[in-house]
């Protein structure tokens, strides 16, 4: 018989949930939810995990270190089932012959909607208002919007597709990019020819080799005055430093969900930049995301126990 292995009682309980509300409930698989090791994210594992074959890590606080504790001990360790849909720190520990899968399609609602609060919250000045709220000052004036503006959506997977859906609604116009070009997507090559007429450029990208530091001084300079730039990838991803130069000048402006480093020092010249709105890394952070993971969850411990093949399989493709 297979082995879970999960950060806290509430996956457990929530895949326990999922699989009891199935149509066919599988005793099988209410077994292995119900006989699952519980691990603690932030202590290194005991003994009972020599056994497990299946890893649920934590969703937030990834450690190196701390993970590839973790997998040394887990021998017979086949599958890891991210709750993220960013898995470049497991990656990084990631034993040969052990299929990484991540959340895809768990996180694509809860971002597109952060990323969609950000553009209309940026057009819309909501940010001056409630400071002028705070300040009891009546500060009417006319506002930019949303509407009829052009933007570019880096990533075209689940997020970015959820996204350019809702930009359409807003009457916006999305402009889809990815790694190489398909039918309505541009590749990333292109980007140069494309920043000039962008009035927003939107990254949901992973963190890999290729897109640490992307956005440097230079993608930032193609980008047209008044443009605004919204982080809701990672933020390495990003040149702090040439973002803060370009705000700073109120040439840009930008919303971010990531930064670089992260947690934000309180020292940081970011936290009093002007033209930024920023949030803790909270796209993801939603009340609806525990129940879509134990969907996920259920369905691939399903998979697994009849040697079905893995949905969300991460490939040399990431």
């Amino acid at each position: 018989m297979s082995q879970l292995c999960v950060p806290s009682t509430a996956v457990r309980d929530r895949g326990l949930a999922m699989a009891r509300r199935q149509d066919d409930p599988q005793p099988e698989l209410i077994e292995l939810l119900s006989g699952a090791v519980i691990h603690e994210p932030t202590s290194l594992p005991g003994q009972e995990l020599a056994g497990v074959d299946f890893w649920v890590p934590d969703f937030l606080g990834a450690d190196p270190v701390l993970y590839r504790g973790i997998v040394a001990a887990m021998p017979g360790l086949r599958v890891i089932q991210a709750q993220t849909a960013g898995v470049d720190v497991l990656l990084q520990v990631l034993p040969d012959g052990v299929e990484l899968c991540d959340a895809r399609g768990v996180h694509g609602s809860s971002t597109a909607e952060w990323a969609l609060t950000a553009l209309l919250s940026v057009f819309r000045e909501f940010p001056r208002f409630e400071r002028a709220r705070q300040q009891r000052r009546w500060d009417y004036s006319v506002t930019d919007e949303l509407a009829g503006k052009r933007v570019l959506i880096v990533g075209a997977g689940d997020v970015g597709q959820q996204l350019a859906r809702r930009i359409t609604a807003c009457d916006a116009i999305p402009v889809l990019v990815a790694r190489t070009a398909r039918e309505g997507v541009f590749s990333i090559g292109e980007l140069p020819d494309l920043l000039p007429g962008a009035d927003a450029v939107v990254l949901i990208v992973p963190k890999t080799p290729e897109t640490v530091g992307m956005v440097d001084a230079a993608f930032l300079a193609a980008m047209p005055d008044g443009a605004v730039l919204v982080n809701a990838a990672r933020g390495p991803v990003v040149h702090t430093a040439a973002l803060l130069a370009e705000l700073t000048s109120g040439r840009l402006r930008a919303a971010v969900d990531v930064v670089d480093p992260e947690p934000l020092p309180s020292d940081h010249p970011l936290w009093l930049a002007p033209n930024l709105l920023l949030t803790p890394h909270v796209a993801g952070s939603v009340l609806g995301f525990g129940d879509r993971f134990a969907a996920l969850l259920v369905s691939q411990l399903h998979r697994y126990l009849h040697g079905e093949q893995l949905a969300n399989v991460v490939t040399g493709e990431y």
